[in-house]
């Protein structure tokens, strides 16, 4: 009896402990969703920009967004500053090569754009609001601090070209200089005319992002319009999010990273969780490699702050 009940509990335990440990962490750090205020909602006329750096940031971020701002009346547009063609180990699976350089990297960035088109059409985008610039993936600092006062573009060590090889990009051809890439996200700005902007905080983890984050702020004060941005968070703490894998009806808490953000909390139906999911999905490349991370983002909330940075405690 005592082995039944004992054997009952461990079964019960390791059923359970991702989402304990998630609980625990949670506890541990001070780090809840449901004390977060309501993100502010769309509303009908809204222009919803959501900047991506890299293929399948916008579902992980923004895919319950999207769907909500469509159910309010909004338009949504989806710019990828990269086409994720920077993930070398991503191309030694998807393009069954040893030494990824050159042309089966930037066939990893077709792929990649492909399945960008597919997880849109999942979350209802049509093709022609989703934007792709084309700049290197893994170089978007140094596009953007070392190259942007010379003529003299960033070479990718991965794709190795110095300019915008996609032909559906917006630009084919542009060179990898900082002022090219501030000038495309403002072409983008001019297109869209943007209400609400989506975009990575500069506290995010990943160097691209940061970048994106930057980026995005400077384009923003340019036209007077810092209180459109809505800042998001992909790469936060080596454990967040919690818990992993598939755990659709757990809250996506903020990470420690950037845990004095004034964050606010988007509430989501399940139906929403599942069609996130599905975009998540969409973008297989990545998903065979890193599977149970990226579903770790299909959560019953997503977490959006009105400031970028932190305010001074």
């Amino acid at each position: 009896m005592i082995l039944g009940v004992v054997a009952v509990a461990a079964a019960t335990l390791t059923v359970n402990a991702p989402v304990v440990a998630a609980w625990w962490y949670a506890q541990r750090f001070d780090l809840d969703a449901d004390r977060l205020p309501a993100t502010d909602p769309f509303v009908e006329g809204d222009r919803v920009l959501v900047v991506s750096p890299h293929p399948d940031d916008e579902a992980l971020c923004c895919g319950g967004a999207i769907q909500l701002a469509h159910e309010a009346g909004a338009e949504v547009w989806i710019v990828h500053v990269t086409s994720g063609d920077g993930f070398e180990l991503d191309a030694l699976v998807v393009e069954a090569t040893l030494r990824p350089r050159g042309a089966a990297l930037i066939a990893l960035g077709h792929t990649r754009m492909r399945e960008a088109l597919a997880a849109a059409a999942i979350l209802g985008v049509a093709e022609e609001r989703v934007l792709f610039l084309g700049f290197p993936d893994r170089g978007l600092r140094d596009v953007y601090r070392l190259h942007m006062d010379t003529d003299t573009p960033y070479r990718s060590p991965f794709t190795l070209r110095s300019q915008v090889v996609y032909e559906s990009a917006l630009e084919p051809g542009t060179p990898f200089t900082g002022a090219h890439l501030l000038r495309s996200m403002r072409d983008v700005f001019d297109r869209v005319h943007p209400t609400v902007v989506l975009a990575p905080t500069p506290l995010d983890g990943h160097p691209d992002h940061r970048t994106v984050g930057e980026l995005v702020l400077r384009v923003l004060g340019e036209r007077g319009e810092l209180g459109a941005g809505r800042w998001w968070i992909v790469h936060g703490d080596a454990q967040w999010p919690l818990p992993k894998g598939v755990h659709m009806r757990s809250p996506l808490f903020p990470p420690l990273r950037a845990r004095h953000l004034p964050w606010t909390r988007l509430d989501l139906e399940h139906r929403h969780v599942e069609v996130k999911l599905a975009s998540i999905r969409a973008h297989d490349s990545q998903v065979r490699l890193l599977r149970r991370y990226l579903e770790s983002f299909a959560k019953r909330n997503e977490l959006f702050s009105p400031l970028p940075l932190a305010p001074p405690r």
